[in-house]
């Protein structure tokens, strides 16, 4: 037997399977899309830590040979360190930010979703209220 000939004519049983499918497919996917984006991030940060670390080395042994002075002022490595904080303390910020976001667009689909099963059932109630009163004329 043909698949197409034991398939539903009805036009929304055959779209809410295809929609299920779809959506299935969707969800299967997902978990590999965000584990590629989190080992790309972090891909991204080895990078970036490759490359400061192989600058800072670079300028060390530079420093070396050409007899610099390596020893600074207190005050100088304040300033770095000082910087470093400001740096950590903006990507917390940059990520609370993040983590906020994400928490109001999750709470913003929670109340989408109860909005829209309300409004089909304010909807179904109308059209049973609309088709009874066609019936009652019917009747009549």
């Amino acid at each position: 037997m043909n698949k197409s000939a034991s398939e539903s004519k009805d036009i929304f049983e055959v779209s809410n399977k295809n929609i299920a499918r779809f959506f299935n497919e969707i969800e299967k996917y997902s978990p590999k899309y965000h584990q590629s984006v989190a080992k790309l991030q972090q891909d991204y940060i080895d990078a970036w830590k490759t490359v400061i670390k192989s600058a800072i080395s670079l300028e060390q042994e530079y420093a070396i040979n050409a007899g610099y002075k390596i020893q600074v002022p207190d005050s100088v490595l304040r300033t770095i360190r000082d910087i470093t904080d400001f740096a950590i303390q903006a990507y917390a910020q940059q990520n609370k930010i993040n983590v906020d976001t994400s928490e109001a667009t999750k709470q913003a689909f929670k109340t989408f979703n109860q909005n829209t099963k309300s409004f089909a059932t304010l909807n179904k109630e109308i059209m049973g209220y609309i088709m009874s009163v066609f019936e009652q004329k019917l009747n009549t």
